[in-house]
């Protein structure tokens, strides 16, 4: 080849190369990454009923270090303490003084446990006990102004008025660190408050234990009987700076006490003890120096919390693990950008992804090590652990969306469920667990749901017929929940175990996903038994009104029944006008048996313009007028499915306007931005899927019921390498219903939309219009 063919030769190569470079971009056009977490604001949900948190977290993390803005107890005079529920997530944005700051929380629940290690950091003379909110100088606790506050994704910080500190906070998965910016002072102190702990109670510490094992580093435990009744944390505490000296407040005394007496164990006695150790470490400090705090957790060992310290956040670099963190939460963000006409949409948008990855967390060290279910050791083999399975609220949306967005997490998650299975005497799925205890908390075996959606969509990095008999196991222990009379009659009866008539709807759906993954891993035998259990929903609707009704053990309806009551009537946290629309695995039936298309319309349109009597709810904790529109009960998430049954009368235009009025109504930027318990993420999964333009009506299902998209656009960047586009034209805020919908270019005739058009990429497109298009999805 001579020079001039050499020439030709590489401008020719060079102008190849550009072409696919070019072409290659294209294909990824969604996957730069832009700086979302600026528009995650984790204060909305903290005021209220939402329940959130606003620390330092990373996405799924086994820490999440927040401020605890109060110490309300479980009880008073031996009763519960209704303003205990406030705190599920130990921070309520109206308080004006913070007590301190622990490394566990719950996000959303309706129920709570952990706050673990709280840490607080002060000055002057030395004080134990937090003291009451209306004299914050009564304690350690300390006044604080939301000006002086500042909460983003992995990062915390606040002014503690009352002692001139600086606090702030980030973390990783298994650590989180502190900097303290104290003033110049020779009584600067590190309360570490073993007793402390979110719903509270007399001897919820079983044992304490800690550990001086130098002049900076700290190990122990902590074990609770609370909603988790046998959970141990393990610990490791390192400090930035030497410890001057450091002590315990005395303990009150025991019957027996050993031969411990000989030591004064209340200043600088290395090793600790006991049900409840409140803990002070001294330094002196100059003006503006920083003392910082790195506590490692594990559910294992002192020793394995060490090792994920030392693996994790290996130096005093505070910044770099900051911006670490950040980075992890804006890879995470950007699996699906989207682009929205009006700014607070895209923080809702943004906050909501925020809040959908918060969990289930890890639970492991790093080595895979964890604790199981009966108390011994497991390592986690080719798998990550999860725990805190919110799974009567995570069923509904937040599983479909991990089977889009984090299919490999969710597969996890469904190994560490049937890991579960395996360590459980009752040789049962999860129902509401963390930290290596069933709680048993609400109601269903929505486990099998999370499982069956994955099976059915074809996300199966899991032994899956291992899996669909672990479902079946679940469904046959007849000393659940009322399931022996389930099973025998088809039924619960509400004289026989109460919230009857919500037991058998979730049953009955519950069974029809077992049948879903039979079916489709060729199970016939299986299939044949629970489609025919899943029928059971019928056994509770009573033709003469026209609801769902608690049924006797004889076969009766039982006599006082008022559809609009949620106490006493067979539902648990909903009513008859809302959970007898709980059919989502059969729409159209439904709708037949409750007279048909006209008369079924006529029942949605009137659940969104009656109004519901605040007697009705007033003594329901997870029901409040912010999550209601005329009776549906949008706060809690019996309901979060009935707005898409529009989609199978034959006028879906119907739900199109109601669903982004239920988008701007009950998702606002602020505080008080959420109508409900954010329960863990589903709330947040309801508001991501139905932006988007659609949504999971019956997980189990490979279809999706298509809605009014919120966004401009978006763009799903997924595991597998595809893009899938969503695109809007005439897209405004009158602009609410759908004239006509386009996947990949060819018109839809009907409102649904299968997970493989989504999982295998491609691009649908809603055209908005003012008006309804009442004939379309008619051919």
């Amino acid at each position: 080849m001579n020079i001039v063919q050499k020439t030709a030769f590489i401008i020719a190569f060079g102008i190849l190369m550009f072409v696919f470079t070019a072409n290659t971009n294209a294909q990824k056009k969604g996957n730069s990454l832009g700086n979302l977490i600026q528009y995650v604001d984790p204060m909305i949900g903290t005021a209220k009923m939402g329940h959130t948190y606003p620390g330092a977290t990373v996405p799924f993390g086994s820490v999440q270090l927040s401020p605890e803005t109060d110490t309300i107890a479980y009880s008073l005079n031996g009763k519960y303490n209704g303003e205990v529920y406030k705190y599920c997530a130990g921070y309520q944005y109206e308080d004006k003084t913070i007590v301190g700051f622990s490394h566990t929380h719950f996000s959303g629940t309706g129920h709570s446990d952990l706050g673990d290690f709280l840490i607080m950091p002060t000055t002057g003379k030395l004080q134990l006990n937090p003291g009451v909110a209306s004299k914050p100088l009564s304690g350690y606790r300390s006044a604080f102004s939301h000006a002086a506050e500042k909460a983003e994704p992995a990062y915390y910080s606040v002014l503690l008025e009352d002692h001139n500190i600086k606090a702030e906070l980030t973390a990783t998965t298994r650590v989180g660190m502190h900097q303290y910016t104290f003033p110049k002072s020779d009584k600067a102190h590190i309360i570490l408050d073993l007793t402390s702990g979110i719903y509270n109670y007399d001897k919820k510490n079983v044992w304490t234990f800690v550990r001086v094992e130098n002049d900076t580093l700290v190990t122990g435990y902590r074990q609770t009987n609370g909603w988790a009744r046998t959970r141990t944390v393990y610990f490791a505490m390192s400090f930035s700076k030497p410890i001057k000296s450091y002590g315990q407040a005395a303990q009150e005394k025991s019957v027996y006490r050993g031969f411990w007496g000989r030591f004064d164990q209340t200043k600088n006695f290395p090793e600790m003890a006991g049900q409840n150790l409140k803990l002070f470490f001294d330094f002196d400090t100059n003006e503006g120096e920083k003392i910082k705090i790195k506590m490692a957790l594990s559910p294992v060992s002192s020793a394995g919390a060490l090792e994920n310290m030392k693996k994790e956040i290996p130096d005093w670099d505070f910044e770099r693990v900051k911006k670490q963190s950040q980075e992890i939460w804006n890879k995470e963000l950007n699996k699906i950008q989207v682009e929205t006409i009006q700014k607070e949409d895209l923080v809702n948008f943004y906050t909501a992804m925020y809040h959908a990855f918060l969990g289930p967390t890890e639970y492991m060290d790093l080595d895979g090590n964890y604790k199981g279910l009966d108390m011994n050791v497991h390592k986690a083999d080719n798998f990550k652990n999860y725990t805190s399975y919110s799974l009567w609220d995570t069923y509904r949306a937040l599983h479909p969306l991990f089977n889009i967005v984090q299919p490999a997490r969710n597969a996890d998650m469904i190994s560490s469920m049937l890991a579960h299975s395996d360590q459980s005497v009752h040789k049962m799925l999860p129902i509401w667990s963390h930290y290596a205890n069933e709680n048993w908390c609400m109601i269903g075996y929505h486990s099998v749901s999370v499982i069956a959606d994955a099976i059915v969509k074809g996300n199966i990095n899991f032994d899956a017929e291992k899996a669909l008999q672990a479902c079946v196991n679940t469904a046959k222990v007849p000393y659940f929940d009322g399931l022996e009379y389930y099973i025998k009659k088809g039924y619960v009866p509400e004289d026989k175990n109460s919230s009857s008539v919500s037991k058998t709807l979730e049953y009955a759906y519950d069974d029809w996903a077992i049948a879903q993954a039979a079916k489709k891993l060729g199970k016939t035998d299986i299939y044949n038994e629970f489609i025919e259990r899943s029928k059971n929903y019928k056994n509770v609707y009573d033709e003469k009104t026209g609801f769902m009704r608690p049924k006797l053990n004889d076969g009766t309806f039982k006599k006082e029944f008022d559809p609009l009551d949620t106490h006493g009537q067979g539902f648990i946290e909903g009513n008859s006008w809302n959970y007898s629309l709980y059919v989502p695995q059969d729409p159209a039936e439904m709708i037949k048996m409750m007279g048909g298309n006209d008369k079924f319309k006529v029942r949605l349109d009137s659940l969104f313009s009656m109004h519901l009597p605040d007697k009705y709810f007033e003594n329901t904790e997870d029901i409040t007028r912010d999550g209601i529109i005329g009776n549906y009960v949008h706060g809690n998430e019996p309901s979060h499915h009935v707005v898409y049954l529009y989609n199978w009368t034959d006028s879906p235009w119907k739900a199109q306007d109601k669903i982004r009025m239920i988008l701007k109504k009950m998702y606002r930027n602020g505080a008080d931005g959420l109508g409900g318990n954010d329960d863990f993420g589903q709330m947040s999964a309801w508001y991501i899927f139905s932006s988007l333009g659609f949504y999971p009506v019956a997980p189990g299902s490979d279809e999706y019921a298509l809605g009014s998209p919120l966004v401009k656009k978006a763009v799903f960047n997924l595991e597998n390498g595809k893009i899938f586009e969503v695109e809007t034209t005439n897209q405004s805020d009158k602009n609410v219903f759908v004239s006509k919908v386009l996947l990949n270019g060819k018109q839809l005739d009907k409102p649904f939309l299968k997970h493989a058009d989504v999982i295998n990429g491609g691009k649908i497109t809603f055209y908005m219009s003012a008006k309804p298009n009442k004939k379309y999805y008619q051919n």
